[in-house]
């Protein structure tokens, strides 16, 4: 991109969950960087939100944070409601906001099954619902990407419901594509693999009581050595929001160093 080629996300206005942190927060301040023209990021936690809110506007763009937990419907509703509110209209939506709370095919209660679809698969499908219909009445084409992961393939013994809900998502992913391609409105996925976050720090030692240098003998035992960087998968990210990729739409791309199907040699 020369100094005379416009940004690629001008008129970009994007709505991010789980945007106040991590792989969300590193999507947003990328968009900021690309030109767009304004971002609404959502989280749980307002002291953080904000931070992550000032942190984006520093780039050039106007960015709001609307504290939302998105396993609840009545927030899904009124998170998209305010973004478009505070933006005048939305076009581009990432769904990164998930828990990955872990259990067992006998560990794994009612309850937990249900924390893990409503944050990752009811959450998501809410607000593409949301969007579509914002969408379709502006007859406006829009972009959505959905961040699933590796588990969604099998996931390991710990990660049922987790694995499911994603699982879920990827189908609808492919089905919300197929559904209103004619309308330009796309739906793409990434399948992310083993991310160093602030999120999997958190879960590393709540769950697997890690040691302080845990992801350095994580990384160290990986083929690139290294985990995925928010920062990297970002720009992949982009792409997908933005108009360069084109017709793309109903591809869910792995994004990680092992290769699904591959075996030992």
């Amino acid at each position: 991109m020369n100094s005379t080629t416009p940004p690629r996300h001008r008129g970009t206005r994007a709505l991010i969950t789980g945007g106040t942190q991590g792989l969300g927060l590193a999507v947003a301040r990328r968009l900021a960087q690309e030109g767009a023209e304004g971002i609404v990021i959502s989280g749980r936690r307002s002291a953080l939100g904000e931070a992550a809110a000032a942190e984006v506007r520093a780039l050039g763009t106007a960015c709001h944070y609307v504290q939302a937990d998105v396993g609840r419907a009545e927030d899904c509703t009124r998170l998209m409601g305010a973004a478009i509110q505070a933006l005048g209209s939305v076009n581009a939506l990432v769904n990164s906001a998930a828990t990955t709370e872990r259990g067992s095919l006998t560990e794994t209660t009612l309850d937990m099954w249900q924390a893990q679809f409503d944050i990752n698969a009811r959450g998501p499908f809410l607000l593409m619902q949301a969007l579509v219909r914002h969408l379709l009445a502006r007859k406006a084409p829009g972009s959505i990407v959905n961040i699933l992961s590796q588990s969604a393939h099998c996931g390991q013994s710990f990660l049922v419901s987790y694995s499911a809900s994603k699982a879920a998502l990827a189908n609808l992913t492919k089905n919300v594509a197929q559904s209103h391609r004619a309308q330009r409105i796309r739906c793409n996925g990434v399948m992310a693999g083993w991310m160093d976050t602030p999120g999997e720090h958190a879960i590393q030692k709540k769950a697997h009581d890690a040691p302080a240098d845990w992801l350095a003998k994580a990384e160290a035992a990986r083929p690139m050595g290294q985990l995925a960087r928010p920062d990297e998968l970002a720009g992949l990210i982009a792409y997908m929001l933005s108009p360069e990729s084109g017709v793309m739409t109903g591809a869910l791309v792995d994004y990680d160093q092992w290769v699904p199907g591959a075996q030992p040699e």
